[in-house]
Order: C-alpha cells, then sequence, then structure tokens
C-alpha cells in the first residue's frame, strides 16, 4: 500500500508503515514539506494512488463532498504520545491492511476501527 502521513502526524509513523513493507511517505518529504496544503495533498495522493492519513477532520469534509482523498485513514485518538499512536497503528495494522484494501475511509481510534465507507 501507499500512504502520505499528514503533518500534524510523527515522520515516525511514515517510517513505521515503510518498515512493515509499504510506500510511506511524510508531508515532510515533499517539496512545501509541512506547509503543504490539503489540496496539494489531495492532488498527491489522488496522482499517486496514496491513503491519506490525518488527524484532520478537513479530509473528511472533502472526502464527503468530492471523494477525495480517493483513500483515508482518520487518526481520531486525540492527544496521544508519539508512542503510543506508533504502538496503537503497528498493533491493527494487519487489520487496517485488510480493511483499506476493501474500503475507501477508515477511522482508527484509542479502541475501534470504524468503517465509513
Amino acid at each position: 500500500m501507499r500512504f502520505l502521513v499528514d503533518a500534524q502526524l510523527p515522520r515516525r509513523l511514515a517510517r513505521l508503515l515503510a518498515a512493515a513493507g509499504h510506500d510511506a511517505l511524510h508531508t515532510l518529504e515533499l517539496a512545501d514539506a509541512n506547509r503543504t496544503t490539503d489540496d496539494q495533498i489531495n492532488v498527491h495522493s489522488a496522482r499517486d494512488g496514496r491513503i491519506v492519513v490525518t488527524k484532520d477532520s478537513d479530509f473528511v469534509t472533502t472526502f464527503w463532498l468530492n471523494r477525495v482523498p480517493p483513500k483515508l485513514l482518520l487518526v481520531s485518538t486525540g492527544n496521544i504520545a508519539n508512542d503510543d499512536l506508533c504502538a496503537l497503528v503497528s498493533k491493527n495494522l494487519p487489520r487496517l491492511e485488510v480493511l483499506l484494501a476493501q474500503h475507501h475511509f477508515i477511522e482508527l481510534s484509542k479502541t475501534n476501527i470504524t468503517i465509513h465507507a
């Protein structure tokens, strides 16, 4: 799978996904780094077939209105330590992989995985 991790999430989340065998970028690796706009992220994700991983609810709005980004993983954990976030994703990654292959919008909280589309 190909992922694009948004600015408010740690770069090491992209590294964790890459270590699990995925093609994962963080916005820091894009030309405008963490100043990359949501529109630019949507263009990158659509062009490159990347799943946007974000905490930003603005992506939920654009997903429902315009189906962009094409695939979305919303992290709705609230404030969480980076170590805990990476542990949560790592623990749930096998299930997330299956769900993201079948669905377009998945939400990960501290206790649940929700399929939205």
